[in-house]
């Protein structure tokens, strides 16, 4: 009897230790939540993690944007309209307003429906279970991807090449992709690549590996593109986010020259630069401009 109880008694442990190494049953997404993020756990199974705390960007806080705005917005528009609406690249220089004015639409949308998921580029390879989740329900959902970039053999690049409109398999209705990328064919360029160029009947046509790069942005629909500001336009953001943060100016003559050296140390006038300049003045007070470099 006593050799009987320690085989259960070794059974059961045995059992408690395979247990822990099976997936954990699903856990059901919180759907009142209007953000997420998709996330894998120790186990490598993913889900989607409600953000209670999504930034509040508003689409006023974003200047010298108003065509990239208009065109997002409207799409975003018809979308939640369940009208024809386009997967969106948002392309260009860095810090020019790219993400955020995707999280600006969000916020604008969000009680009409919008919702915002947003996913990293190794996570992409996760697309089709993020779209079985979503397909379905009511809302409209966007998968955020920042700073997008690949080379050619990912996984992930891959996957997100059959989502846009690669696979035999349909996307929901209720999705669209907003990606963001300093490059516009989201793939390293070679100069090599020009040599594979042909003249056909009078017609340059580009070799296999450009066409092959082509075909992922191709297949956004809409592209958007963002340049670098101009002086004026960044010292105009400057100024209203010194104004939005509440910062004292007691010497206004000395703000352009202040944010343009900081610009210059950073090589970039930028929103993102203009943001950045307007926090450390404000957080100087009175000493601000003694010193800002």
């Amino acid at each position: 009897m006593t050799d009987v109880t320690d085989l259960l008694g070794r059974a059961a442990r045995l059992l408690d230790r395979l247990e822990a190494l099976l997936p954990s049953a699903p856990v059901a997404p919180d759907w009142d939540a209007h953000a997420f993020r998709w996330r894998r756990d120790g186990r490598g199974q993913g889900r989607l993690h409600a953000l209670s705390h999504p930034q509040r960007l508003a689409l006023k806080d974003l200047l010298c944007l108003d065509r990239q705005k208009a065109e997002i917005l409207r799409n975003s528009q018809q979308f939640l309209a369940g009208r024809g609406a386009n997967n969106v690249l948002l392309w260009g220089s860095r810090g020019t307003g790219k993400s955020s004015l995707i999280k600006a639409i969000f916020n604008e949308l969000r009680h009409q429906g919008l919702r915002l998921i947003e996913m990293d580029k190794d996570e992409l390879v996760d697309l089709p279970e993020v779209l079985d989740l979503i397909h379905g329900q009511p809302e409209r959902f966007i998968i955020f991807c920042d700073d997008l970039s690949f080379e050619a053999n990912e996984s992930s690049y891959k996957a997100l090449k059959a989502v846009l409109e690669g696979s035999i398999s349909a996307a929901p209705d209720n999705l669209l992709i907003y990606a963001t990328s300093n490059r516009r064919h989201l793939l390293p360029e070679f100069q090599r690549e020009n040599q594979e160029a042909r003249l056909i009947d009078g017609e340059i046509h580009p070799g296999e590996s450009s066409e092959e790069k082509i075909s992922l942005s191709d297949r956004f629909g809409l592209w958007v593109s963002f340049h670098p500001f101009t002086q004026d336009q960044y010292l105009t953001i400057v100024h209203h986010w010194l104004g939005r943060l509440g910062a004292e100016v007691r010497a206004p003559e000395r703000v352009d020259p202040a944010a343009l050296r900081w610009a210059l140390q950073r090589g970039s006038r930028s929103g993102r630069t203009a943001w950045q300049f307007a926090r450390d003045w404000a957080g100087r007070g009175e000493e601000a401009g003694d010193g800002v470099t």
